[in-house]
């Protein structure tokens, strides 16, 4: 199975440098990835290198913890997709969830959804580690409504990371509404695959090359 075309090739550690960022775009461009997802400040610097490849330049707002303010969530996808990305990673309000404020969490997504623009991609970043089932189930519906474009399992800072089944209950619960990206510590193969197998539309790899590697050896 070819899933170069399902990797958002990521690099989101605080001590990343630039050319670090030049390595990543020169990777998702040699390997044909989906995208290459990056903190905001970089944004400029992957656009220029991913330009006119189809690779796509995905930013992060709001992250990882989801608990800045919505006008700072909104101001920064505003700015980042002026300066270039296609595709934007944000965060909810984890604790408005918990705490049942459910309108909080919609109104949060939608100013996210709305500063993104007609054209961009909004990614919803739900913390499956820290949530019931009822609360996943919860949060994805609010995506959905506030018109996000896909659901995410994790940021991969939570303290945990995807699993199956949670892609499967995600996957379960927007259906066609929207689709399903799985991140954090998926490091082989067989887990990538699994996450396909169970719904998954993207992975958020930061060991996207050595997958693909490992997937050319079978």
């Amino acid at each position: 199975m070819n899933i170069n075309g399902y990797i958002d090739h990521t690099l989101l550690k605080p001590e990343a440098t630039e050319s670090m960022m030049i390595q990543l775009c020169q990777e998702a461009l040699k390997y044909r990835f989906a995208a290459v997802c990056v903190n905001s400040c970089y944004t400029e610097l992957v656009k220029g290198e991913l330009i006119d490849s189809g690779v796509k330049t995905c930013v992060v707002a709001g992250f990882p913890l989801g608990a800045s303010q919505t006008l700072v969530k909104a101001f920064e996808t505003r700015e980042a997709v002026k300066r270039g990305a296609d595709e934007i990673d944000m965060v909810i309000n984890v604790g408005a969830l918990k705490d049942g404020r459910h309108g909080l969490v919609e109104d949060d997504i939608r100013a996210v959804v709305q500063a993104a623009g007609p054209t961009a991609i909004v990614k919803v970043i739900i913390e499956c580690c820290l949530l019931t089932d009822i609360e996943k189930e919860k949060a994805c519906e609010l995506a959905v409504r506030a018109g996000a474009h896909f659901v995410k399992t994790s940021t991969g800072f939570g303290g945990g990371g995807a699993a199956v089944e949670d892609v499967r209950l995600m996957k379960r619960t927007v259906g066609s509404r929207a689709r399903v990206k799985a991140a954090g510590g998926i490091k082989t193969l067989e887990q990538a695959l699994a996450m396909i197998d169970a719904g998954a539309d993207r992975l958020g790899l930061s060991s996207g090359v050595r997958i693909i590697n490992e997937n050319m050896k079978r």
